[in-house]
């Protein structure tokens, strides 16, 4: 999508820093972080939200997780936890349309959230 954020950052038109990438997913330091550590993971495939999915993105989000795992690790949470957050919808907090995932650690979190 030309004028999402998160296309230009995945494709180095707006620069972020990064601290993974691959040909599915680009993972990117948050510029408004809400715990130390506060990374978001997006698909370099522009979808807009978690109800737009299909059954062809089941790989793209196992991908995903799987890497948000391994950058937690990286990261210094893995030990102490961390929360691998997606919000869907204005209402849950989406604020922008192309699915991300927050990962969030570095400090205790209160349940139930928001």
């Amino acid at each position: 999508m030309a004028n999402c954020v998160f296309c230009k950052i995945a494709s180095g038109e707006i620069v972020s820093k990064i601290v993974y990438s691959d040909e599915i997913a680009v993972a990117f330091r948050d510029q408004n972080p809400q715990a130390p550590t506060h990374i978001l993971f997006i698909p370099r495939k522009h979808v807009p939200s978690l109800s737009d999915l299909s059954s062809e993105d089941e790989a793209v989000l196992g991908h995903i997780v799987r890497v948000a795992s391994q950058v937690a690790e990286t990261e210094g949470v893995s030990e102490s936890g961390y929360r691998l957050v997606a919000n869907c919808g204005p209402n849950a907090g989406q604020s922008v349309d192309h699915v991300h995932f927050h990962l969030l650690g570095g400090r205790r979190f209160a349940w139930p959230p928001g």
